[in-house]
Order: structure tokens, then C-alpha cells, then sequence
């Protein structure tokens, strides 16, 4: 006769909520929520602000989740939107940093391509990917000028995979709100580039 192993519910078989409300008795499993996103809030930070500062980002965003952990809204099943609307607040402070960052890909766009190799490595190769294609020239250009919340909205959209109800959770306003700013934000790439949207997802906005 076999051995009846017991049904053993596993981090990774829970969902964030749940990890999160054990945390009451044991605040060491809030390690399982770190595990599962620190990549994509790193990432995310990185395409924003560069690696150098994504580091810090990525960091204090756990910090601040850990911190505030008792807050969290255990109904919501994902945390996700919660630890990027953090992660969003956080960035909104480097907003000098992030120009800066979009007018140096602006310029890049005219270097030749063995100069743009001789400064880029591969960590910002990956930083400033979108989509497929890199974040560069005309697509850097236009969203340096895409009002803050606008751009804060159709970045978290294109680059962090949020739907437009998500992005609501993140930063705490209505979902229509989201929807207008997107569309404002699309239509004003659209523009720049010539009627391409180099952020279109599948989620249709419009």
C-alpha cells in the first residue's frame, strides 16, 4: 500500500493575496511576493530610468510593500498593480532623470552604429527595449513630451503588461480616467511618428 502524501499548498500554488495575509504569522514569506516580481519591477525601472537607478527602484519598492503590507487590499487576488503603482511613485521622483534619459536616446538615434556600440552595453540595450524595437530617435523625443500622468499611463500599459483596469488599481484612479489619458498619450505618439504606436497591446483602448 503507497504512502498518501498530504495536499501541501506551496508559494507558488498561492495567490499574492494569500501569501500576503499569512504574513501575520510569519512576515519572512513576503520573500515568495519579492521572488515573483522583482524582475518585472526591475525591468520596468530600468526602461524608465536606466539600470544605476533602477537598482535603488526596485529596491525601495519592496521596502515601501513590506512596510505598508498590512494595507494591502486582500480581495485583489494580484499584487502586481499594487507593487507597480509603488514602484510608479517612486520613479515620478526621478522625473529629471528620466528626461535626461530620453533626450540621450533622442541623440543616439544620430550616431553612427559603431558608435552606438562603443557606448551602449547590453544591460541598456535591453533598458531601452519596447516591444521588439529599441526606444530610440523620434519614439524617446515623443514621449519626453507626453504630459507626466499621460506618459506614466501608456508606459505602464506598453512596458509593465498592466490592463487599463490594473493601471487603475496602480495609480489609484478611476478606470476611464486610464482610458483617456491613453488614448491622449497613443494619439499624441501617433503624431510623432507618423501614425505609428510602437505601445499598441492587444487591450484596445480606443
Amino acid at each position: 500500500m503507497g504512502v498518501v502524501t498530504p495536499n501541501v499548498c506551496t508559494a507558488a500554488d498561492e495567490t499574492d493575496a494569500a501569501i500576503i495575509s499569512r504574513m501575520h504569522g510569519d512576515p519572512a514569506v513576503f520573500d515568495a511576493i519579492f521572488d515573483r516580481y522583482y524582475p518585472a519591477i526591475h525591468g520596468y525601472a530600468t526602461r524608465r530610468l536606466g539600470r544605476d537607478l533602477a537598482d535603488d527602484v526596485a529596491a525601495e519598492t519592496f521596502l515601501v510593500a513590506f512596510d505598508h503590507w498590512r494595507r494591502y487590499d486582500t480581495t485583489q487576488h494580484s499584487a502586481r498593480p499594487w507593487l507597480f503603482g509603488i514602484a510608479s511613485n517612486l520613479i515620478a521622483g526621478h522625473r529629471r532623470a528620466e528626461a535626461r534619459r530620453y533626450r540621450a536616446l533622442a541623440r543616439a538615434e544620430h550616431t553612427t552604429s559603431a558608435e552606438r556600440e562603443s557606448h551602449d552595453g547590453p544591460a541598456d540595450q535591453v533598458a531601452v527595449r519596447l516591444d521588439a524595437q529599441a526606444v530610440r530617435g523620434r519614439l524617446a523625443a515623443a514621449l519626453e513630451g507626453i504630459a507626466p500622468a499621460d506618459r506614466e499611463v501608456v508606459l505602464l500599459v506598453a512596458w509593465a503588461d498592466l490592463t487599463c483596469e490594473e493601471v487603475a488599481r496602480a495609480l489609484a484612479i478611476p478606470a476611464g480616467t486610464v482610458r483617456s489619458r491613453l488614448h491622449r498619450a497613443r494619439t499624441r505618439l501617433r503624431a510623432a511618428l507618423g501614425g505609428v504606436d510602437p505601445t499598441a497591446t492587444g487591450e484596445e483602448s480606443e
